[in-house]
């Protein structure tokens, strides 16, 4: 191979590099940059890097391999390291909130200690959110590009990360790249998972390198070797190649011909190129091979056993070869096929051999890897080595450095190492200074906080069935903690049995002494009983850790116990009960404790009808939550407590930019189906059914977990959206069965609360069926005389329903209606009290108050659009326009007809009755029989079907008007 063989020229790649220059240019944003192995992806970013240097801010950080396991956050310690050296730890302070680098300091060592050891998913998100800040601040500076390279090796807390930064870039011009191998990406690879999210993303834009075609083939070869290929040579190169870059520089001679002995496989072809290196360079490479892609100089020495000087010397014609490039202090092979090809190619003894020189060397001198690496680098060195106890120990030792730099799924991964090994290592306990069962819990742990609850419920499982299988005395608190954990994933999985955890954990913790692990579980298990109809088990469990929580003088557990008992009997008078939380949760001085007390009392005032005051609470609580590095999680769910009372205030644009901005975080579950309901609600008011029916769809994904545990405000809205959907497409069949499940499910949490708007919606159905629905509508009226209404909001809602109920037995109950608007003109909501003044206005006309009846149309047509409720305004507009009496100089209609009799032969042409007529225009039938006489004398016909024949031919009107939106 020739000292030239990468090209200095990029070659076919114009359009990627244009398209990452544009995408710099719209920044912020990302583009995913993927390929085969040896298609140019590095080639790409360095030829990127140098046409925008001066420009912008180039950060470059690559993924590791150890063997299976990605290293915990290492492109993001590379980026942050390579800041130090640029701009010095000042410098970083600078771009980070108070200059606090506390959190940066489990990336990297520099930065001291982290402030807290304190494993939690509120640090891990603390940890991101200073990360988003430091690149937005840099990004103020000039534009910055962070390129995380070889994605396919990346860690889970890497990937986290990368989707965290992501999906909360804000308007500052950070343009993140990511790389990675397609052919990488088999069916079950995690990175396609993030991939596939993030592509949903607007401003993302994923690319992927081809082959190159025979042109650019013919114009590599060319720049390879420095003048034009003798005939035949490309087309040769371009089979064999199949158009990669690296395998036409493979393949090429030094006289610009190919290799006289073409290998067969691809790993011969790989080594082709070392096999021609003296033999003490090609020694120093499979020495090279047994660390990752990249290896310090200093560490190579130590395996190696050569001096410096030597060193240098043997890997100087690696270098000119470009099978190693520089990379910072060490070297890089130039493509991570040819260290496998190397790595693969050692003997069985050698490559035990070598990964023992690599974990003595790291040993006997830690600093020949950065801090953060060593125990990461131990385990898998020898574990390759097959050494179980060195590997074990190493394993828990990276296990306690991924925890403190909050990795949870890297500490799960070590953890679960340890468990593999523990059997083969006889005195494993002594090593690691713990049981076995202790380390299944931390395990466990490490699980529940990475989001990996299947494998973290057969962990906590297994131990729990090792402790109940040991001789002697059963370790209690320690098996409790085990069910709490277990109970706490059941949950989050929506799968029976964490109930049962947790009453197992009460019933075996001693009641005297009480200890606060007993008062958390009883708050917990209250907790979790409320969402069933076992709201007197919920209190009892309250109430009881309540007791505990103040013997104790504990203010956390106090507080806790509080919100439990607060949440267990809600009702909508008075603030007292409310209070009382808030003065708990201001002692507890704990801030997921103060968030919850947020996210309860904005609940609270919403479901009051408080609807200012509750938007108002709930955007101080995302402000706390901010400040405590938690916007992107606790603060999402906060979102829908500040949403909904916008949606109630009429305040639809602000609700729905605080709803999309939620949505971009990608939230849990249930978090979804609210902020789908709640949008999908707005969309249908405005009239977008296609968004509406989407959002609907999404929503039922909650109907998939177990009903026996669906929240009530989950389960019952979701059903209100389909029964109002189906209601606004013409299927008041379909909106009644979408509001049985819920005449079905008495007694739930909070029922009057969200039981009311499916009630009202199911006597809107009745009332388009007409006597048909009788059956339905008395289950309906049945459901609602068991309600307990509490507070103004239930009180309006009751109003309505009661309105609605008259209307479905043929009653225009004139004072209910007007009640009905007062009672939402009071709450401030001006959706419903625009309802309210139509079906007012409806039972006006037929007591014969035409005067009355316009001026309330008018209230109504006035905040409909105010709104962009554009179907009630078209049914407001509609009304006005059927129940218009002829005044003295209307203009005449077609064919000599009045105004009115226009509107009769209309209703005529739909094939309706004289009596059909006098409902719907609100006159007697005796006139509508006049009416249709004076049409048929001057249409000159001498039947309502001719009248009719006519309209239709003459195309005197357009297509029958969509069914009413009601919701």
């Amino acid at each position: 191979m020739n000292a030239h063989a990468m090209s200095p020229v990029l070659v076919g790649r114009a359009g990627e590099l244009a398209e990452l220059s544009d995408a710099l240019a719209a920044a912020p944003g990302a583009v995913l940059v993927g390929g085969d192995a040896g298609l140019g992806k590095t080639r790409l970013i360095r030829e990127f890097a140098r046409s925008v240097e001066g420009r912008a801010n180039v950060l470059v950080g690559g993924c590791l391999e150890l063997g299976s396991d990605g290293l915990p956050f290492a492109p993001f310690t590379t980026v942050l390291r390579d800041l130090v050296r640029d701009i010095g730890i000042d410098g970083v302070a600078d771009l980070v909130p108070r200059g606090d680098t506390g959190e940066l300091a489990r990336l990297l060592p520099e930065f001291g200690e982290p402030e807290t050891d304190a494993a939690s998913g509120e640090e891990r998100a603390r940890l991101f959110e200073v990360v988003l800040t430091l690149l937005e601040r840099l990004a103020e500076r000039g534009p910055v590009v962070l390129v995380i390279e070889d994605a396919h090796w990346a860690d889970r807390s890497t990937r986290d990360l990368l989707a965290f930064l992501v999906r909360n870039l804000g308007t500052g011009p950070v343009l993140i790249v990511l790389t990675y191998r397609t052919d990488e990406l088999h069916r079950a690879h995690p990175l396609r998972q993030l991939l596939a999210g993030l592509e949903r993303l607007e401003r993302v834009h994923r690319t992927e390198l081809g082959k190159l075609t025979r042109a650019d083939v013919s114009a590599l070869v060319t720049e390879l070797i420095g003048q034009t290929p003798q005939p035949g040579v490309v087309e040769r190169i371009e089979a064999r190649s199949e158009g990669n870059p690296l395998f036409i520089e493979a393949l090429l001679c030094d006289d610009g011909g190919l290799v006289c002995e073409l290998p067969e496989s691809l790993r011969d072809l790989l080594l082709a190129g070392v096999q021609r290196l003296p033999e003490e360079t090609q020694d120093v490479l499979r020495d090279a091979s047994g660390g990752s892609t990249g290896i310090e100089h200093a560490l190579l020495a130590a395996v190696s056993g050569l001096d410096d000087a030597t060193l240098t010397r043997v890997l100087r014609p690696a270098v000119a070869a470009n099978v190693l490039v520089v990379d910072g202090d060490g070297y890089a092979f130039r493509h991570a096929l040819i260290r496998e090809a190397v790595h693969d190619d050692l003997l069985p003894g050698e490559h035990t051999r070598l990964h023992t020189r690599y974990a003595e060397a790291l040993e006997n001198d830690p600093s020949l890897v950065p801090a953060g690496r060593l125990w990461v680098e131990l385990s898998y060195h020898w574990k390759q080595a097959h050494n179980s106890t060195w590997a074990l120990v190493a394993s828990w030792r990276a296990a306690g450095e991924a925890r403190k730099a909050l990795a949870y799924a890297e500490c799960l991964a070590m953890l679960e190492r340890v468990l593999q090994l523990w059997d083969r290592v006889p005195d494993a306990p002594e090593r690691t200074g713990a049981s076995y069962v202790k380390v299944m819990m931390d395990a466990a742990t490490a699980a529940e906080m990475a989001g990996e609850y299947d494998r973290g419920i057969k962990l906590a499982t297994a131990a729990v069935k090792e402790i109940e299988a040991a001789d002697g005395e059963r370790d209690t608190e320690g098996w409790a903690m085990l069910l709490v954990l277990r109970a706490k994933m059941r949950y989050q999985m929506a799968r029976p049995g964490f109930i049962e955890d947790l009453r197992a954990t009460v019933r075996a913790l001693p009641a005297d002494p009480p200890t606060v692990l007993r008062a958390r579980a009883l708050s917990m298990l209250g907790n979790y009983v409320r969402v069933t109809t076992e709201i007197g088990a919920a209190r009892d469990a309250g109430r009881e850790s309540l007791a505990i929580a103040r013997r104790l003088g504990d203010p956390v557990a106090e507080a806790e116990a509080l919100i439990t008992l607060f949440c267990a009997d809600m009702h909508y008078e008075g603030d007292a009960e409310v209070a009382e939380v808030e003065a708990a949760a201001d002692r507890a001085g704990n801030h997921p404790v103060l968030l919850r007390y947020y996210v309860i009392k904005s609940h609270f005032l919403e479901g009051a009808g408080r609807h200012a005051e509750a938007a108002a609470v709930a955007a101080r609580g995302k402000e706390l939550a901010r400040e405590h590095g938690v916007a992107r999680t606790q603060g999402t769910f906060l979102c829908i407590n500040q949403a909904e009372p916008l949606v109630s205030l009429g305040r639809w644009d602000e609700a729905m930019a605080v709803m999309n901005h939620a949505l971009e975080q990608d939230p849990a579950i249930t978090t979804r189906t609210s902020l789908h309901v709640l949008s999908g609600w707005v969309a249908l008011a405005r009239g977008d059914l296609p968004t509406a029916k989407a959002r609907l769809a999404t929503s039922r994904e909650i109907e998939r977990l177990e009903t026996e545990w669906l929240k009530t405000q989950d389960y019952f809205a979701t059903l209100w959206l389909e029964a109002n959907l189906a209601l606004a497409e013409g299927r008041p069949h379909a909106a009644l069965d979408a509001v049985r499940p819920v005449l079905a499910r008495g007694g739930m949490p909070d029922d009057a609360r969200y039981a009311w708007p499916v009630l009202i919606a199911g006597a809107a159905a009745c009332a388009e069926l007409g006597g048909s629905a009788a059956g339905d509508l008395r289950r309906i009226e049945e459901r609602a005389a068991g309600l307990r209404s509490s507070g103004p909001l239930q009180r309006a809602q009751g109003l309505m329903f009661a309105a609605e109920l008259a209307r479905a037995r043929g009653v225009l109950d004139t004072a209910a209606w007007e009640e009905t608007a007062a009672a939402w003109e009071k709450l401030g909501n001006p959706y419903y009290r625009a309802r309210s003044l139509f079906r007012l206005a409806e039972a006006m006309l037929a007591g014969g108050d035409h005067d009355a009846a316009a001026s309330t149309l008018g209230a109504a047509a006035d905040l409909a659009e105010e709104l962009g409720a554009r179907p009630l305004a078209e049914n407001i507009a509609d009304l006005r326009r059927r129940t218009r009496a002829p005044r003295r100089g209307d203009a005449a209609a077609p064919l000599g007809l009045t105004p009115r009799e226009y509107e009769v032969l209309r209703l005529v042409a739909e094939g309706r009755s004289n009596r059909d007529i006098a409902e719907a225009l609100f006159i007697s039938v005796k006139t509508a029989s006049v009416h249709v006489s004076n049409i048929l004398g001057k249409l000159a016909v001498g039947s309502r079907g001719e009248a009719a024949a006519t309209a239709h031919r003459l195309a005197l009107f357009a297509a029958p008007k969509d069914p009413p939106v009601w919701s």
